[in-house]
């Protein structure tokens, strides 16, 4: 007997305080703030695709994001959800709370969602983009039963703690712009090494997020890799129009002369589709690609940039270790050097150069970055260390306002009213207009009475709050 669903929504009941409530879950968009066992303080966001029904398992993806902003990136896997029938959950975590009370709020989150729905127990997956990337890489490992992380521009959290004895289906997706880009592909050998399923896929552009397309074949995979390892029946035809997808794909970086991903993305192709069919004729084919002379001479261009990065990435790690902590603001001059020099990679006509430049100025201000959430973490914070990088920041991104003002104010704390002037006029030249911003800036209420700030702020933004003159006979 044919079964016809003419409702968008899914209705449960449970028991809660010795009375029946009813939870309407509505397919085809994303559900929000759902209690976490029954708490408001914890909760998670959640899309049911549209074809789902109750007399089938589906597989999960467990979407995380450690920066506040689950929600949007659960509406990234929309699309790629609904086209490969996935069911998403994102927990809200914080960036502020341990990884193990942000891993329990994950497990928590399973554990509701297989509660609620159907969920095939092979099938649970993690992802991620850039932290919450590195978060995802960890879940497999520290939550039983979830079996693969997809980790958006970001390279596993820590190889250390991989168990051999529990292996999991780790797919990357990032591009060759991205600072991680070479710790991803080191990832791949060691995953390989330890004889874990893993495909790293590359994409073009500097966004953040790749296209739909990519987290759909991230999801892909994970349905291939359950097919072979018998969890779910295998479906010939999704693998043909799998295979054949790919093989168009080559063939596209092929004619556009991007040899190197062609033969990458062979490599790819036959962890995938290896355990369904005989792929001898693609070996051979990525067997003469290696042979092709122009491939050679970019595999080598290639090489050669890894290697001066490498050698560049040491020498930021040192200096900029030795100048936090010797203080050293004498130096900032030679970081403003190095950024001129990234640039000029930055805009190489050399694509391997370039794509250096991108993944330089990226380890640079990652590293800072970092250096600046270790000096907070300490139970003295170093307030010279902290002002070398709020400085070092703004040589980085120079168009990132938030580090004039952290600088800005830091130097009014103690008293530093020059730096704390010098910052303001080199915020104000590039155009900055909130004066209400600058005049609630934390610890510039004395700084804010003088009269060099409000002269600063007249000069700039033709009206100050408190009209204070230079007495012109003071000595």
């Amino acid at each position: 007997m044919k079964k016809t669903h003419l409702l968008s929504l899914l209705t449960f009941f449970c028991a809660m305080s010795g009375f029946s409530q009813q939870l309407v879950l509505k397919k085809g968009e994303i559900i929000e703030n759902l209690s976490i066992n029954d708490s408001i303080q914890n909760t998670y966001s959640m899309y049911i695709p549209k074809a789902f029904t109750m007399d089938k398992k589906w597989p999960l993806m467990v979407v995380l994001d450690t920066q506040g902003n689950a929600d949007k990136a659960l509406s990234m896997f929309m699309l790629a959800a609904e086209n490969e029938g996935y069911v998403l959950a994102a927990p809200k975590l914080l960036d502020s709370v341990s990884l193990t009370k942000n891993m329990v709020v994950v497990s928590q989150t399973i554990q509701k969602v297989t509660s609620l729905l159907t969920i095939h127990g092979d099938r649970i997956y993690a992802a991620g983009r850039g932290p919450g990337g590195q978060f995802a890489s960890l879940v497999p490992i520290l939550i039983t039963g979830v079996n693969g992380a997809m980790s958006i521009g970001a390279s596993l959290a820590n190889s250390q703690l991989i168990n051999t004895k529990n292996p999991f289906h780790f797919v990357g997706i990032v591009n060759k712009e991205n600072f991680n880009y070479p710790y991803m592909l080191m990832d791949t050998k060691l995953l390989n090494r330890y004889k874990f399923p893993n495909q790293v896929l590359l994409y073009d552009g500097n966004g953040e997020w790749p296209g739909a397309s990519y987290l759909e074949k991230g999801m892909q995979l994970f349905t291939l890799d359950a097919m072979g390892r018998k969890w779910i029946p295998k479906d010939t035809a999704y693998i043909e129009n799998a295979y054949r997808e790919d093989l168009e794909k080559v063939n596209q970086l092929k004619e556009i002369g991007d040899l190197l991903w062609a033969e990458q993305y062979m490599t790819e192709m036959m962890s995938m589709y290896g355990p369904f069919k005989n792929t001898d004729s693609l070996r051979l084919e990525q067997r003469d690609l290696r042979r092709d002379k122009e491939f050679r001479v970019m595999q080598r261009a290639e090489n050669a940039a890894f290697l001066q990065e490498s050698i560049l990435k040491e020498d930021y790690q040192y200096y900029l270790d030795d100048d936090m902590y010797t203080h050293n603001f004498n130096n900032l001059g030679w970081w403003n050097y190095q950024m001129g020099e990234i640039g000029k990679f930055m805009a190489s006509p050399k694509p391997f150069e370039r794509q250096m430049g991108h993944r330089l100025k990226g380890y640079v201000n990652a590293l800072a970055e970092d250096s600046v959430t270790l000096v907070l973490a300490e139970e003295v914070v170093d307030e010279d260390a902290l002002a070398f990088l709020y400085m070092l920041k703004t040589i980085l991104e120079p168009e990132n306002t938030e580090y004039y003002f952290k600088i800005i104010s830091l130097s009014a704390k103690n008293d530093d009213f020059g730096t704390s002037l010098f910052y303001l006029e080199e915020l104000l030249k590039k155009g900055f207009k909130d004066k209400e911003k600058l005049y609630s800036l934390e610890h510039t209420a004395l700084f804010r009475i003088t009269p060099e700030f409000n002269e600063m702020v007249s000069k700039y933004l033709d009206d100050a709050r408190y009209d204070i003159k230079l007495d012109e006979n003071r000595p």
